[in-house]
Order: structure tokens, then sequence, then C-alpha cells
């Protein structure tokens, strides 16, 4: 499996993450023995990012990650997250102490690699979204200090929210890491955008993160499973999935997915899904891919799809018409 050095830290990170969310489902509702069996082939295989959080499973997700990986980390790479409530806010400091020091109770480490806000920034309206301002003058402090005390060794944050309030974030300098939404249906973190296209125009941001030495995490890379071009869902994963930058529902992104099937047709790939790994791998700017999976198979197949590398650049004009034909829809 191909690595490369994430942002401006010391780590190489697979270029495959093994993404412990609810979506996929398999560390947050799957048989342990299952668990551990794919957590041990993605070592075995090259993959060292395992991407959880206290939120996925009701802190399930960390518990089984916890366990599956055993004692030995010796090159492991893990990333957790906190979401920060309302309520958390009034004592936030002891919030973020509290949340990193259960998060390590559950993944049995003394450290995590990478520590991250889960949160969508913009005008603080609900327990999901907080502002930039709040975001810089008392989370990062907080942050920082779990750094300071060895409690984590590099800081992140997920990039949902308005653009302008994003590359603030990656302008400050604050962060190590950020995840990052891009796919075939939401391309504009790595690509200029036609006006009116149906979709959060990112302007660009992998490249401001590679800019200014941040590592990014590509998320949502199979749009929730929309890119595998059906509706059907894994009775381990999430039954209903809210599309992400997208400005749509699950269905007209099923439905948007299926135009990039001339690809697989033409033999650019064998499925829409490796079309879409592929397709995120082709942007060198991006350090890692992070697939969500409901049992082994499936990750198999994602490395699969990651080792036999980027597109052809037939392929990817291609795919630039495909996406430039959506825009003015609905």
């Amino acid at each position: 499996m191909k690595t490369n050095r994430f942002g401006h830290t010391e780590i190489d990170v697979s270029l495959l993450t093994f993404g412990c969310g609810a979506v996929g489902g398999l560390m947050t509702k799957g048989v342990p023995a299952d668990q551990d069996r794919a957590v041990a082939w993605a070592r075995d295989n090259g993959i060292n990012h395992f991407d959880t959080a206290p939120s996925y499973g009701n802190t399930a997700s960390e518990t089984n990650l916890g366990r599956a990986l055993g004692k030995s980390r010796d090159g492991i790479f893990v990333s957790t997250k906190i979401g920060l409530t309302l309520s958390d806010r009034a004592g936030l400091a002891d919030a973020v102490r509290h949340s990193v020091e259960a998060s390590l109770t559950r993944l049995c480490q003394e450290r995590v690699d990478l520590f991250q806000l889960h949160n969508t920034l913009g005008i603080e309206k609900d327990d999901q979204t907080i502002s930039v301002d709040m975001v810089l003058s008392e989370v990062v402090p907080a942050f920082m200090k779990m750094r300071d005390e060895g409690k984590t060794r590099y800081l992140g944050f997920t990039a949902k929210g308005g653009t302008a309030d994003l590359y603030k974030l990656i302008e400050s300098g604050a962060f190590n890491g950020t995840q990052i939404f891009y796919n075939l249906l939401v391309p504009s973190a790595g690509r200029p955008m036609p006006t009116g296209y149906p979709a959060q125009d990112y302007h660009e941001l992998l490249f401001a993160a590679e800019r200014r030495g941040v590592g990014s995490i590509g998320v949502r890379v199979l749009a929730g499973g929309a890119l595998s071009g059906t509706n059907n869902r894994h009775p381990l994963g999430m039954q209903f999935v809210a599309p992400i930058g997208s400005n749509t529902d699950y269905a007209t992104d099923v439905s948007r997915a299926l135009k990039f099937i001339p690809l697989i047709d033409t033999d650019h790939a064998k499925s829409l899904p490796e079309l879409a790994i592929r397709y995120a791998i082709s942007n060198p700017s991006l350090c890692t891919v992070e697939i969500g999976i409901a049992n082994l198979e499936e990750l198999q197949k994602a490395a699969d799809a990651v080792n036999k590398g980027p597109l052809a650049q037939e392929a990817l004009d291609a795919i630039k018409d495909i996406q430039d034909s959506f825009t003015g829809t609905a």
C-alpha cells in the first residue's frame, strides 16, 4: 500500500484509511470476530490509519477499535474526534479534556495521534455548529493543552461548514490535518467549478491545505454510498444517509452516480465504487482517502482499487465533462 507524508507532520499515512463510522457500520454494529478480522487484514496489507469518533455507535466504534488493534500499536495512526455541544461550551476546556481522556480509555491508548474537531463551522444555533471565532479563541488553546500534556500528537478538524470559514482554519496554522469532502459528485475541493454547479463550492480547499502543510483526509469518497449506484443499504450500515456538500438528496446523488456508468462500460474501472476511489486518489494533493465498510470484502475491494492507482487522463477528462453536465440542474 502506497503511503504519503501527512502534511508537515512526521507521519507517513497509508493512501487508504480504515473508516470506523456508522455509515459503513462494521465497527459500530458488526460481530467482534468480523471486526478483528478486518482490522488484522488492514494491518497486514499496509493500511495504518484508523479513524473513529465517540459519536460513532455511541462510543462502540472506539471501544471495538481499541480491542481489535490489540496491544501492538507499532506503525499505527489512530485519529478520533470531539463534537462540542452547546452545553459543553460553558466549560469548553473541561469538555475537551473529558472527551480526550474517555476516548483514550476506550482505545486503550495513552495518546491519540490526531484529535479532530467534529462540528460544523457557522453561526452557533445548535449542538452541531460552532463559530470560527470560538474555534480559534477557545477550542484551539484547549486542544493545544492536550497536545502539550501528551494526550494527542496532532490537531485536526472536519472541513464542514461555510467555505470562507474553512479557509480561515486552514490559514490559521493551528491545525495539522483536516477531513475534506471530495468525490465524483462534489469535486470542488480539487478543481474549479462552473457557476451553477449543484454542490457546495469548496474553492480548491485541497490545494490550500497542501500549501499550508495541512494533511488531508478525503471523506465521503463514495458519497455516503450513493456512488455505488444503488439505493440499497447493507444491514449494518446507516439506513438513511444525508448527503454532505451535494445540496441534493440521496436518491438524486444515486441518479447522478449512474451517469458515470459509461466509464465502466469502457473499462476505465470495473465498478462505480472503484471509479470513485480511483478518482479521489488521482488528485496528488490528497494524502489519504477514508472508506467506511460493512465487511471485509468491501475493505478488500477498496484496497484493490487504491492499489490499481490513479485513473488515466482520458477517464479524468470524461469525468469532468459528466460533472459539468450537472451544472444548472436542481
